[in-house]
C-alpha cells in the first residue's frame, strides 16, 4: 500500500498515525508527509537511532537494550508503545533494525524488527530482508511498516 492510500483509509476511519523509526531514519514519516494534506493522519514521528534517543524519547527500559539488543521484537514492541503513549496517534509503527552493511552471527544484516500499536494491543514482527545493501532494506522495511499500518487500521472499526 502506498501512502496515499493508507491516509485516505486513515482518514475514512478517523484514525491518527505516529512513527518510531530506527534504521528507516525518517522515511515512512517522509514517505506520508510527501502527500498534501497528511497533517490530519500523521501526528508525528520519532527518529530513535541512538539507545538514548529510544530511552529518552520513547520510554525503552534500559534493561530490554541490555538483555535483547536494539534490534529486538522487545525493543520494537517498546518503542511502538512508546510512541503512541507520547503521541495523539490512533496507531504507532516501530522500526529498528540492521540495515546494513554488516552484522553479526546473531544478528546479521537485513534482519528488522517492527512493532505495531493500537489502542488496546501491541505486535511484534521480525523480517529477513537479507544482505540486499542497505538502502534496500531501509526501503523495504519502510514499504512493510506502511503494509501493517495499513493492516492495523484495517482491523479497527470505525472511530
Amino acid at each position: 500500500m502506498q501512502a496515499t492510500d493508507l491516509l485516505s483509509l486513515c482518514r475514512s476511519k478517523g484514525l491518527t498515525i505516529a512513527t518510531a523509526e530506527s534504521c528507516t531514519g525518517g522515511m515512512v514519516g517522509a514517505w506520508l508527509t510527501e502527500v498534501a494534506g497528511s497533517s490530519d493522519v500523521f501526528d508525528r514521528g520519532f527518529i530513535t537511532y541512538s539507545n538514548a534517543a529510544k530511552r529518552d524519547m520513547l520510554g525503552v527500559k534500559q534493561a530490554t537494550l541490555d538483555t535483547h539488543g536494539a534490534v529486538s521484537e522487545q525493543v520494537a514492541s517498546e518503542m511502538a508503545r512508546g510512541a503512541r503513549d507520547r503521541s495523539q496517534a490512533d496507531l504507532a509503527v516501530s522500526i529498528t533494525g540492521i540495515a546494513g552493511p554488516g552484522g553479526s552471527e546473531h544478528k546479521p544484516e537485513g534482519r528488522v524488527c517492527f512493532g505495531i500499536a493500537t489502542p488496546t494491543t501491541c505486535q511484534t514482527e521480525t523480517i529477513e530482508f537479507g544482505a540486499v545493501g542497505r538502502a534496500n532494506v531501509r526501503t523495504e522495511a519502510a514499504i512493510h511498516a506502511l503494509a501493517l499500518l495499513s493492516h492495523a487500521a484495517l482491523a479497527l472499526g470505525d472511530t
